[in-house]
């Protein structure tokens, strides 16, 4: 089958590769479509994650596909089902798990390999996080359950009240999904550098957006909008250190601030004492998620209440990956929807 690999920075090859064959417990699918995501943007300009692959390897981690295979000893599954797997399951067995902090599993098994004609699932994820899609549903939309389900994980850590002012740093698809959950029950002002992506937030309900090349000021202006405060809830979705410090200077006393964005291994950030320790400040992390947010998330871009297609530039062939990557580099696309 053609499959995409990564071998290293900006190093990303088409090649040929053996048909996936299932072990015990596995299934194995051919990719309807595999979506891009800021994560392996990230990835592809670092040439590696530290959790989720080491190079070289198959590449890709979000897609939605109907079951072609199945291993020994599958029998809730059948052949044609179609299906959206997320990329890890974890154990169930060990400490975090037992307490039902999953995202923090240790053992987390992880996938990748969603750009190529065919992808083997994992028995740990088909066991716990592999869920059937509805027939209308298309398989581009599907294929955004993780990055979704990352997201909802994010919102229930966040301690967001209604009618909450909440600032949103990124305009990527994940900063974009942030404010379509999120302008719901909250007022939404989202920061970004793209005018055609803080437009596409006004459409997913964003109050106001920003555009930071304009207004590089941006908790001057926070302040401004909240009677001098700053907001209830800060997301920061750039993964950027000089942005997380921006994210913890918009912030109200009282406020959180969820630190979304991973940020590149070894850097670090400097956060002022007296305004963490005076003004009781909530500094929070949050990382992947749950299979009860994989569930959550299938559920919510199932039922069509917000209209997730705006994220998806276009549709491109596997053979384009590489200039797609390039194109995503350069700020020109939010999702491309791969098909093998």
């Amino acid at each position: 089958m053609l499959a995409a690999l990564l071998y290293g920075q900006e190093d990303l090859r088409l090649e040929q590769v053996p048909d996936p064959t299932p072990a015990a417990g596995e299934v194995v699918i051919e990719v309807g479509v595999a979506t891009t995501c800021g994560t392996d943007l990230k990835v592809w300009r670092r040439g590696g994650h530290a959790k989720m692959l080491i190079p070289p390897t198959l590449f890709g981690h979000e897609g939605a596909g109907r079951i072609v295979a199945l291993g020994a000893g599958v029998t809730n599954w059948q052949v044609g089902d179609r299906i959206v797997a997320n990329n890890s399951a974890p154990c169930m067995k060990c400490f975090f798990c037992q307490r039902q902090e999953y995202s923090l599993c240790p053992n987390l098994t992880w996938n990748n390999g969603t750009f190529a004609e065919y992808l083997k699932i994992p028995a740990p994820i088909v066991q716990h996080n592999l869920l059937q899609i509805p027939d209308e549903l298309p398989w581009e939309l599907a294929a955004m359950t993780e990055p979704l389900a990352c997201v909802l994980h994010g919102i229930a850590r966040s301690n967001i009240k209604a009618k909450d002012k909440v600032v949103v740093l990124g305009d990527g698809a994940i900063g974009l999904m942030f404010v379509a959950v999120l302008s719901e029950k909250a007022e939404v002002l989202l920061w970004g550098g793209n005018n055609h992506r803080l437009e596409i937030g006004q459409k997913l309900g964003a109050a106001q957006t920003f555009n930071y090349h304009q207004i590089p000021d941006i908790p001057s202006v926070v302040k401004e909008l909240t009677q001098g405060w700053g907001a209830d809830v800060v997301i920061e979705a750039t993964g950027v250190p000089s942005v997380w410090e921006t994210a913890i200077a918009c912030a109200r006393p009282g406020a959180t601030v969820n630190l979304f964005g991973g940020c590149p291994r070894d850097t670090s950030i400097t956060v002022n004492t007296e305004q963490l320790h005076y003004s009781e400040l909530t500094l929070k992390g949050v990382f992947h998620n749950t299979p009860k947010y994989v569930q959550e998330a299938l559920a919510l871009i199932a039922s069509r209440k917000i209209p997730f297609e705006l994220l998806i530039s276009e549709q491109r062939p596997l053979k384009d990956l590489e200039q797609v990557f390039c194109d995503m580099k350069a700020r020109q696309v939010i999702k491309v929807a791969m098909i093998p």
